[in-house]
């Protein structure tokens, strides 16, 4: 009796084992479209046809939108209050604190630019980490306890000249004017009231620069208005309102330095700055994307 058994489930055992094939192939074919939709969740499956689910180490690595923007409001708090609470013509914790959290500061918002995906273009995001690395090397110079307010001034005139290099990748210089000539206005109507203040030897520099600074937030404003109603509508906006907050900052440090001292000149020169680097970092990420 129990030879016959046997030979019976022997007779049955391939077809069980052709049906079980079956199911594991169609498991194998549902897996491998999910796959192509979710990209390499599924790293792969193995022989029993279960699929071993992996993240990839650099997405482990990367911080959480959220606690990357917390980490960098902390840096802001730091630097800010570092500059704003450190004792004149003595090098004390405050001063180390804006040391130290300043250009760390920067290098988050940097990380920012060079983890947004997908970006509007490969070549958008290189000029935006390029015009960033040259704001982080002005940081370290206006920074530095003897006055380098020149080679700071260069620095951030080439990440200016990177960042307007970033707009014209999907945009033509002043292809619509009003909003240029309403920023160089504004440059010249400052650098008009600002003249009797500056020395002598910074008059070519900062009408360079300004001139600049100007045309930077200028060809902000006119990529905003030619992709009003597209897909780069999200990535345009966030880059003129980075690129006009970089303009008021600097308005802010131009008018304290040589005009008049401006109470908590620190908060709003730096408060601004940041808004601003973190504003052209969001700008690299297409619409309907998270950073």
């Amino acid at each position: 009796m129990r030879k016959v058994e046997e030979e019976a489930l022997s007779r049955r055992r391939p077809r069980f084992l052709q049906t079980l094939s079956r199911e594991r192939e169609r498991v194998f074919f549902a897996l491998r479209q999910a796959k192509t939709k979710v990209g390499d969740t599924i790293e792969r499956i193995d022989v029993a046809g279960i699929p071993c689910m992996a993240v990839s180490n650099a997405a482990a690595r990367l911080p959480s939108p959220l606690w990357s923007d917390v980490a960098i409001a902390v840096l802001a708090v730091g630097a800010i209050a570092g500059a704003s609470l450190g004792a004149t013509g003595t090098t004390d914790g405050w001063h180390w604190l804006h040391w130290v959290c300043k250009p760390l500061t920067t290098l988050l918002i940097l990380g920012m630019t060079l983890r947004a995906e997908p970006p509007v273009s490969p070549r958008y995001r290189r000029w935006m980490v390029v015009g960033m690395l040259f704001s982080l090397a002005g940081d370290v110079f206006l920074m530095l306890p003897q006055d380098a307010f020149v080679p700071g001034l260069v620095a951030f005139l080439i990440a200016h000249a990177c960042f307007i290099k970033a707009f014209l990748d999907d945009s033509r210089f002043a292809e619509r004017p009003l909003g240029m000539l309403a920023c160089v206005a504004y440059g010249a109507l400052n650098l008009w009231a600002l003249w009797p203040s500056l020395p002598a030897a910074l008059y070519a520099p900062v009408v360079v620069y300004v001139l600049v600074l100007a045309g930077m937030g200028g060809q902000a404003v006119v990529r905003a208005r030619r992709h009003a109603a597209d897909a780069l509508t999200r990535s345009s906006q966030w880059a003129m309102t980075g690129a006009l907050l970089f303009m008021l900052s600097d308005t802010l440090l131009a008018w304290n330095r040589f005009r008049v001292a401006l109470p908590l000149s620190a908060l709003w020169v730096l408060a601004t700055y940041y808004a601003a680097l973190w504003c052209l970092a969001r700008s690299v990420q297409r619409s309907g994307q998270a950073a």
